[in-house]
């Protein structure tokens, strides 16, 4: 079973202390919570429910999770790290008010700060656009002296190529995803509510090992122009677009699957928009290779959309990085000049909104090699290939 080892979790650790070392900065502080929690669980594998979290890396030795006492033995449970304290301030994200926890013992942040730092006046942060301005002033002003710096590129730049273990985890994710993507198809039926489809592909998902489901984007008819949108409980009618993305989560790596597609009969504007997404979808296969620069790729999609008097109803970049964040770098436009390494992993997301044949897009996930991109979802890749 696919699944981050504590070596790999030391590993990371190791290169953020190199990092740190090579900029002169004392510690790093890495900030989570239940809605950003990707950073966090990539350095202790901690994902809070309703609290915060934060990991405190000294330039040398042993992290220490900082995390809040209702969560205090799951934090124990799902960290690799020994050292849990309680902290006051990360108790539930939603209330203002103070909950008193009697039986917990508490450290403060600086309490916390001083052992990490070891005398430095240096400490890294990770997580500025993820934190509360009032918590993050009490962190800054916990330990007089004490300077913070804006560390999110350490985290960024160790992320965005993954690991064996990684790629496992997201081939993983994706296998998953496409079972819950066949119940979809299977089940998607006119006469079905949005949230009926929705939920027995969600239930395949879990049945099948997810253990979250990041979103499920649904749209049917009219609804699929939204973009984005949850399930309702609208009627799906014969010859509504279904426009269905589902994003699982696994070991916290999520793959997400979309396959466009009509409940029941298909007229010829619909055919002709979904084969201009599956011409699209193929062309870009050419350039997620070792070494190919990402702009081009770009180029290239909308190249097919130009072809075809679409690219008006092209609304955003064709592809994204995927991993612990479900969209995460790289995230190339036709600018970029950058170029795809191995084991970057990536998600297409080629779409076309407002077309006369309606609004779809196609998501799938993609391990950039020498060779070029190993699907991992790979139903999704059978589809695009077979077309209508």
């Amino acid at each position: 079973m696919a699944k981050i080892t504590k070596q790999e979790f030391s590993e990371r650790i190791l290169k953020i202390q190199e990092v740190l070392s090579q900029r002169g900065i004392d510690g790093l502080m890495v900030y989570g919570d239940e809605y950003r929690k990707e950073n966090l669980r990539y350095v202790s594998n901690f994902w809070p429910i309703f609290e915060r979290g934060a990991c405190f890396i000294p330039k040398k030795g042993n992290p220490i999770l900082a995390c809040a006492p209702e969560g205090e033995k799951y934090a124990k449970e799902m960290n690799v790290w020994d050292d849990v304290r309680n902290v006051k301030e990360f108790a539930c994200v939603t209330v203002p008010e103070e909950i008193n926890y009697p039986m917990a013992k508490f450290s403060s942040f600086g309490e916390i700060i001083k052992e990490t730092l070891k005398g430095g006046k240096n400490l890294g942060f990770t997580g500025i656009w993820d934190i509360s301005h009032p918590l993050y002033n009490r962190i800054e002003n916990a330990v007089s002296g004490v300077k913070m710096i804006n560390a999110d590129d350490i985290l960024i730049n160790l992320r965005i190529i993954k690991s064996e273990l990684e790629i496992e985890c997201l081939k993983e994710a994706g296998r998953i995803a496409c079972a819950g993507y066949r119940k979809l198809i299977e089940v998607c039926k006119p006469g079905l509510t949005e949230l009926m489809v929705a939920g027995q592909a969600e239930g395949e998902a879990r049945s099948n090992g997810a253990e979250g489901i990041t979103f499920h984007v649904f749209g049917s008819g009219k609804r699929a122009d939204t973009i984005i949108g949850r399930p309702v409980n609208k009627i799906i009618n014969d010859g509504d677009m279904i426009m269905s993305a589902l994003a699982v989560q696994y070991e916290g790596y999520t793959a997400t699957v979309e396959f466009p597609f009509v409940a029941g009969k298909m007229s010829e504007n619909q055919k002709k928009m979904l084969n201009i997404l599956f011409e699209a979808a193929n062309v870009q296969q050419k350039y997620l290779s070792n070494g190919v620069t990402a702009g081009e790729m770009v180029k290239a999609v909308k190249g097919v959309f130009k072809k075809y008097s679409a690219g008006e109803y092209d609304v955003y970049p064709p592809m994204h990085g995927i991993g612990l964040a479900e969209a995460e770098s790289p995230y190339p436009d036709a600018d970029s000049i950058y170029s795809f390494k191995s084991g970057m992993c990536v998600n297409s997301d080629i779409s076309l909104f407002g077309h006369p044949g309606g609004s779809n897009r196609i998501e799938e996930g993609f391990v950039i090699t020498e060779k070029g991109p190993v699907s991992i979802t790979p139903y999704i890749r059978e589809l695009c290939e077979k077309g209508i």
